[in-house]
C-alpha cells in the first residue's frame, strides 16, 4: 500500500500506556493553583540570579511561578550597559509551574539557539531533589528506561519500551525517555552527599515493558518521607514525575501523578520538585559553568533532619 493510501491504526492498534489517568480530584486542585499561580506571576518582582553575564543568566525560579513572568520581571539594567539597546531575552529551558530552581536566560539570538540545541541534545547536565511519599525502595540507585507520550487532548504518560516510534491518536508519536535516581534519605535517616558522576556503572537498569504494580500507599499511616535526587538523561515533558509515579514514589503534592494532597494536616500547595543543578559548556567562551541552586525551604528541613 503506498503512502497516500495508507490508513492510520485502529483504536486497538495504538500502544496503551503503563501509567494510570489523572485522578479525578486533581482537576479542580490544579485549576486553583494555576489562578494562583497566574497572580503570582502577574505580580511577580524578579528572580533571584545566580550568574549572570553579557551573554546570559541563570536564575532562580521560585515554585508556584510560571516561567514567562522571568522574562517580563528581568531588569532591562542587567541585560545591556546601554539602556538604548532592546534586550532580547529568551528561556533556554523550561520548568513546570510548581517546580523551582535553574532556569537559564540568553541576552541574544545566537547564544539563544546554541543552548537550546545544548538543551535538545542533552549535553546539559541537570540534578533534581524530589520529596516523595511512599514505601522505602529496595534499591539506592536505578536507572529506569521508558516510552512517553500522549494522545490528542489527553494526559502525559509512560509507555513501553517496545512502543517507542509508534503511533498515538492525534498525530504523535512515543518517545525514549530515561532518568536515574539515588535515594538521599528516608524518614530522617541518610546523607546528604553531593552528586554522583553518571559514568558510574554500578546502577541498577529497569526497561519498563509493562503496568507497573500498584506500590501506592495513599499517605497513610505507613508512609514514608523519602527524598531522591533525580539524573535525567533525557528531556521529556514532567519526566521526572512520570518516573517517580511509576516507580512507586509519587512526588508529595503531585496530584497528576499519584502525589498526597495533604500531609502532617496541611495541604501542598504544588508538588515537592526542585531543579537543583545544571552543568554545560558556555555557548561563547566555551569554558564549563556548573551552577547550584539554593535549596527550598522543604529540602532544608528534610536535610536537616537527617544531620
Amino acid at each position: 500500500m503506498s503512502a497516500a493510501t495508507s490508513t492510520a491504526p485502529s483504536i486497538g492498534e495504538y500502544p496503551s500506556p503503563v501509567s494510570p489517568p489523572y485522578p479525578a480530584t486533581s482537576k479542580d486542585l490544579e485549576l486553583r493553583r494555576a489562578m494562583t499561580a497566574s497572580a503570582r506571576s502577574a505580580a511577580f518582582a524578579s528572580a533571584d540570579v545566580v550568574f549572570e553575564d553579557e551573554w546570559l543568566a541563570v536564575v532562580d525560579k521560585p515554585a508556584g511561578v510560571y516561567c514567562d513572568a522571568l522574562l517580563t520581571s528581568f531588569p532591562c539594567s542587567a541585560v545591556s550597559e546601554n539602556p538604548a539597546t532592546k534586550p532580547n531575552l529568551h528561556l533556554a529551558n523550561r520548568l513546570d509551574r510548581d517546580t523551582s530552581g535553574l532556569m537559564v536566560i540568553t541576552k541574544c539570538n545566537k547564544v539563544a539557539g546554541k543552548l537550546v540545541k545544548a538543551f535538545t541534545d542533552h549535553k546539559v547536565k541537570k540534578t533534581y531533589l524530589a520529596l516523595c511519599i511512599g514505601f522505602p525502595p529496595a534499591w539506592e540507585k536505578i536507572k529506569i528506561c521508558s516510552g512517553h507520550g500522549r494522545s490528542k487532548h489527553g494526559a502525559w504518560r509512560v509507555y513501553a519500551m517496545s512502543d517507542v516510534g509508534r503511533s498515538l491518536p492525534g498525530g504523535s508519536v512515543v518517545r525514549d525517555m530515561s532518568t536515574r535516581f539515588e535515594v538521599l534519605g528516608v524518614n530522617g535517616k541518610g546523607q546528604f552527599r553531593e552528586p554522583y558522576s553518571l559514568d558510574t556503572d554500578d546502577i541498577e537498569p529497569i526497561t519498563v515493558q509493562e503496568k507497573a504494580t500498584d506500590q501506592t500507599c495513599g499517605g497513610d499511616a505507613n508512609s514514608s518521607v523519602i527524598l531522591v535526587r533525580a539524573y535525567p538523561q533525557s528531556g521529556r515533558t514532567h519526566q521526572i514525575r512520570l518516573h517517580c509515579q511509576y516507580l512507586g514514589l509519587p512526588i508529595r503534592g503531585d496530584v497528576k501523578y499519584g502525589g498526597v494532597i495533604e500531609w502532617d494536616g496541611v495541604e501542598c500547595e504544588g508538588h515537592a520538585l526542585h531543579a537543583e543543578s545544571l552543568s554545560f559548556v558556555h555557548p561563547i567562551t566555551g569554558l564549563p559553568i556548573t551552577l547550584r541552586s539554593p535549596l527550598p525551604p522543604w529540602a532544608k528541613d528534610c536535610i536537616s533532619a537527617m544531620e
